[in-house]
């Protein structure tokens, strides 16, 4: 039954991406729908509509396993590095220093978030 729960849970969504390539494809936009997706689920999960208990077995499961999902890519990678040794090695620090601020942003947002949620359980 825990399986079944996680694989409906993955379901949910790959939905929001469908719905997201949907969105897109309707509208002809530019954004990828895969991210409209993400930022509806985002607003439904600020909003309450979508309770977090409805995905979070599904994304604790991908989560754990996220890195797999970089290796076809390092591979890619490999693959053409020939493209980095003229001014494709300003690519690998833009890329660095890019990675660098998402990481720090993101721990910055998560430590607003954790405070306001413990300041509203108080």
């Amino acid at each position: 039954m825990k399986y079944f729960i996680m694989i409906l849970q993955i379901g949910i969504l790959f939905l929001f991406n469908y719905i997201g390539e949907f969105i897109q494809n309707f509208f002809s936009l530019r954004i990828p729908g895969s991210l409209i997706g993400m930022l509806l689920l985002f607003i439904l999960l600020i909003l309450k509509i979508v309770p977090l208990a409805w995905i979070q077995s599904g994304v604790d499961f991908l989560l754990k396993d996220i890195p797999f999902f970089f290796i076809p890519v390092t591979v890619g990678v490999i693959e053409y590095l020939s493209f980095f040794y003229g001014k494709g090695s300003l690519t690998i620090l833009l890329v660095m220093i890019s990675t660098f601020m998402v990481i720090g942003i993101s721990g910055i947002v998560t430590n607003f978030f954790l405070k306001k949620e413990v300041t509203s359980h108080e």
